[in-house]
């Protein structure tokens, strides 16, 4: 089977163990993104699978092929980092055919026309560098990172250094391009937006350890732990008797019931709790309330209400779940 398969992964910086036991398989033309908190190991496991850091043990395969001992420049992979990290002295042509030195000229003219137009950029390639917004600098490390035909390119957060606006915008380009080329990809974010956006499948990472690996509708609707559901913004996390008070699922003694973002609605039948604080974000009000637990879940409202009491109910469609021990 031809893809990128990782086994039993350890990545170590000293005595700190960045990437604990992780196993990943990563099939031709699909989409694999990374998600986690700084120091999950994300990036680590990426530039592993690379070879910009060695394994101290596991094993990297494309296909029948152990990459685990070759290096970097003879792997067939690909990258893109945040900073596009092209080359000033160059053009924008200049920087789509670097490395297509081996190719003839008419080759080379031919897949830079074809790339500038996949990311949106034809009529570009004069340009210098210099002249180009961030978004357009993206688009040209892209089409470079894509010339070459790598079969697998690993994209380390490209989008991280742009304005949300812009990064939205540029998610769009980013998947339409890679699926137009058939490019295998791994991506790694801390983004939950980019992530489910781009991705044919989603991995959460937290302490070095890949804790699941799921189409992104799938890891939103059954995620496997507390803390993926964590991750992911469901909580508290309540007994499900409390649950079933206030509307929602009801849960077996050793499981719990997530509450997601959007979960608790305002509903003049449901359950008073006391209002503790509210605050805006973005076109919204966000109101905290005391729930009979002690704990605090949050529920989104169109504009500020009354100080005291706010009556709610859970909608039983925006809860998971989950373990109590994970």
């Amino acid at each position: 089977m031809s893809g990128l398969t990782v086994t039993g992964a350890v990545v170590r910086y000293g005595d700190v163990v960045a990437v604990d036991d992780v196993d990943l398989a990563v099939a031709p033309g699909e989409i694999v993104a990374l998600l986690g908190a700084s120091g999950s190991g994300k990036s680590s496991l990426l530039r592993g699978i690379a070879g910009l850091e060695p394994l101290v043990a596991g094993q990297v395969c494309w296909g029948d092929d152990d990459l685990t001992d070759v290096a970097v420049h003879k792997r067939g992979f690909g990258l893109m980092f945040q900073d596009g990290q092209l080359f000033n002295h160059l053009s924008v042509e200049g920087n789509v055919a670097y490395g297509l030195y081996r190719e003839p000229k008419a080759v080379r003219r031919a897949r830079v026309a074809e790339l500038l137009a996949v990311v949106g950029l034809s009529g570009y390639g004069k340009r210098r560098v210099s002249e180009l917004s961030g978004g357009q600098a993206q688009r040209v490390a892209l089409a470079r990172s894509l010339a070459p035909r790598p079969r697998l390119l690993l994209l380390d957060e490209p989008l991280s250094a742009l304005d949300r606006n812009l990064r939205e915008h540029m998610v769009g380009v980013l998947g339409d391009a890679l699926r137009a080329t058939g490019t295998t990809a791994l991506y790694v974010t801390h983004d939950q937006d980019e992530a489910f956006a781009l991705a044919d499948r989603v991995g959460v990472m937290q302490a070095g350890r890949l804790l699941q690996v799921d189409p992104p509708d799938v890891l939103w609707r059954e995620p496997e732990s507390r803390a993926v559901a964590g991750f992911l913004g469901y909580g508290p996390f309540v007994a499900g008797e409390l649950s079933q008070r206030l509307g929602g699922p009801g849960a077996a003694p050793n499981e719990l019931v997530g509450i997601g973002p959007a979960a608790l609605v305002p509903d003049p039948t449901g359950t008073a709790l006391p209002v503790i604080e509210q605050r805006y974000q973005r076109g919204e009000v966000l109101v905290d309330v005391r729930l009979p637990d002690g704990q605090v879940g949050t529920v989104r409202t169109a504009e500020k209400v009354p100080n005291g009491d706010l009556a709610l109910t859970l909608d039983p469609s925006g809860c998971v779940i989950v373990p109590v021990s994970h």
